[in-house]
């Protein structure tokens, strides 16, 4: 995962704005925690000298964006179809990597948080040399199971926790398959649009949820859940790709509408293509609102 996602950041352009703690109108924005990789320049040496504390000295500017990676865990991620290169989850995965390192080249705070799966704990948005390992750790740890349509509260509780802990206009990037969610996952997401958060969510789908290639009778099992449909694939095929195309066209309205942004790709898809995508999305929504201001 590592050389992977290296390998795509390195070929998309790095920095959607300039750098933070750079150029005029720098505040400064409080201290936190020193963390292993921190430059150390940034120390707040009156904290070590009356405390006998490590402390990171944090500076905001106009265009200081942190980036906080939200991943869909839950149990329909794992699904791979026969041609398929990788799960969901495993293509979701690298894709955050790869930002979190664009992110991190600018010198601006990645954050990482888990819908479902194994209960791993949120990671702190932070900068630094070490905050790459921190996130490409947590995601080859992370086991994907659970039905998020049974556990609205941990969703909830998801997008609460950045609405507490974000920096205004932060950029929340969300990737999961949308299927299954519940109700309100679309609500809950699209709050996060105000103090100038800049919302991305990527509908990660495999070929075949995608295509619904199946013919003749078939017999189907949700992932999440117990249900299990047996049916006549040509009859069931149209009404399976228009509920398709009601939760993309939902939640591309939606966050269009609080000036956020919708991409939707499969895992046989180019993954620098898509950081690419997302990376030129959002700064030109970030160029956008500097204009305004």
């Amino acid at each position: 995962m590592r050389l992977r996602a290296r390998s795509i950041s390195d070929g998309v352009w790095a920095g959607a704005h300039r750098s933070v703690r750079k150029g005029p109108g720098v505040e400064f924005g409080g201290d936190r925690p020193y963390v292993p990789g921190d430059d150390l320049r940034w120390l707040d040496r009156h904290s070590v000298l009356r405390h006998d504390r490590l402390m990171i000295r944090e500076f905001e500017t106009e265009t200081d964006r942190g980036l906080r990676l939200v991943l869909d865990a839950s149990a329909s991620m794992a699904h791979r179809s026969r041609d398929a290169p990788g799960s969901k989850f495993a293509y979701a995965a690298v894709v955050a990597a790869a930002l979190a390192r664009v992110s991190l080249s600018s010198g601006d705070p990645v954050g990482l948080s888990f819908m479902g799966g194994d209960r791993i704990e949120p990671l702190a948005a932070v900068a630094g040399r070490e905050a790459f390992e921190r996130v490409v750790g947590a995601l080859e740890s992370a086991r994907v199971f659970g039905d998020l349509s049974a556990d609205a509260a941990s969703v909830e509780r998801v997008f609460a926790t950045i609405a507490r802990r974000s920096r205004r206009g932060t950029i929340v990037v969300l990737l999961s398959d949308l299927i299954d969610l519940p109700a309100h996952t679309l609500d809950h997401f699209a709050a996060l649009a105000s103090a100038g958060r800049v919302l991305v969510a990527v509908q990660v789908l495999d070929p075949e949820e995608e295509a619904f290639p199946f013919e003749g009778t078939v017999r189907l099992r949700a992932l999440e859940g117990e249900t299990i449909a047996e049916t006549d694939a040509t009859v069931t095929r149209g009404h399976y790709l228009r509920i398709l195309d009601e939760i993309a066209r939902d939640w591309s309205e939606r966050l269009a509408g609080r000036g956020g942004h919708f991409l939707k790709t499969q895992t046989t898809r180019d993954a620098a293509t898509v950081v690419r995508e997302i990376v030129m999305r959002v700064a030109g929504t970030v160029r956008a609102v500097e204009a305004v201001r």
